[in-house]
């Protein structure tokens, strides 16, 4: 479901290109779900090799890390840790979707709706432990880096962003605003069209970033404010939030009354929310300890055996591929030395 303050907060596009040599801190779940739902084949079913190993999540990460990594972009990853007991009820609502979107996907097959079939099928992914520890490797043979959080995967890439070791976090969803994230990248790496759910028609697409800053001097809210909001319209934590409350109502019952406690409208209903609970999740989030962020080299040998031996992936055009990341990698070299020589 997610937190939906779109109509709420303004952002502001940019060209890819304005984040070389950056730090990119990005929500990994968040990411590869999204691999695993869009790359898929002609009939809905994720990719997968020979022996039928899916491989959607692999070919997500390869292609986009090496298009971040020829603009300069440094990205690290940053996986979930333990879930928290309050998203139980929103996880175990994405579960009944996902087997309904199932039954459905099967039944559109049956039938040769094949528009029908791709629309269900990408609603079917399932992200296993298995596909975490492989993104894990194609990440470190690569070069880049991942943070294991101990908690919330976009806590931590917030936190990163608020002790300056990334200049923003990277997430689909708007959940890093309340956590504080500084900056909030969205659709990092996607240009050009995307096609309307459920529809024939298609919307223009950028990268869009969100300043935290901004983000409250344009609502005129504290961050503790923003995170009351949050509560009233739902998060992950309390889906579905108050009946009847959206997003503009929201911020304007919390400017009237300063904070949740005090909106007349729901104060009936505060006992069966916890909302304090709430509150501290997304102000006094569980975060990792970092001192540093590393990068290495992509490992070429490596990168090769592991994608093209171990998962069946075309070696031409991983190989050619490596090669085109390789002359921007020296391009870019080649002109700094020209411009600190």
């Amino acid at each position: 479901m997610g937190l939906d303050l779109k109509p709420l907060i303004t952002p502001t596009h940019f060209k890819l290109a304005e984040l070389s040599g950056k730090v990119v801190a990005i929500d990994a779940y968040n990411t590869i779900y999204q691999f695993l739902s869009t790359i898929r084949g002609p009939s809905g079913e994720p990719l997968a090799n020979g022996r039928g190993e899916i491989t959607s999540h692999l070919t997500g990460l390869f292609y986009r890390n090496v298009n971040l990594l020829m603009e300069g972009v440094k990205p690290v990853y940053v996986f979930d840790g333990k879930m928290h007991p309050l998203k139980a009820q929103e996880i175990e609502r994405r579960f009944q979707v996902k087997q309904e979107a199932v039954a459905q996907y099967n039944h559109a097959l049956e039938e040769g709706r094949m528009d029908d079939a791709v629309k269900y099928g990408k609603r079917t992914s399932v992200l296993t432990s298995a596909m975490v520890e492989e993104s894990k490797k194609v990440l470190s043979v690569m070069g880049i880096p991942y943070v294991q959080a101990p908690a919330d995967g976009e806590a931590a890439a917030a936190h990163l962003t608020k002790i300056d070791l990334a200049h923003a976090s990277a997430s689909q969803d708007y959940d890093s605003v309340l956590f504080g994230a500084k900056r909030l990248v969205r659709n990092l790496a996607v240009s050009g069209r995307r096609k309307v759910p459920n529809k024939s028609a298609y919307v223009e697409v950028e990268p869009e970033i969100y300043e935290h800053e901004k983000v409250l001097k344009e609502t005129g809210l504290t961050a503790e404010q923003l995170v009351d909001v949050g509560i009233l319209i739902g998060t992950d934590f309390n889906p579905g939030g108050f009946a009847g409350i959206g997003p503009k109502t929201a911020i304007k019952l919390v400017k009237e009354h300063g904070r949740l406690e005090n909106v007349e409208k729901v104060k009936h209903l505060l006992a069966e929310v916890p909302y304090q609970e709430i509150r501290d999740i997304f102000l006094k989030p569980e975060v990792p300890k970092v001192d540093k962020i590393e990068f290495g080299p992509v490992d070429r040998e490596k990168v090769l055996d592991f994608l093209c031996v171990d998962k069946s992936f075309s070696t031409d055009r991983v190989a050619g591929t490596l090669d085109r990341l390789q002359k921007a990698h020296d391009a870019r070299s080649q002109s700094l030395e020209k411009w600190f020589g």
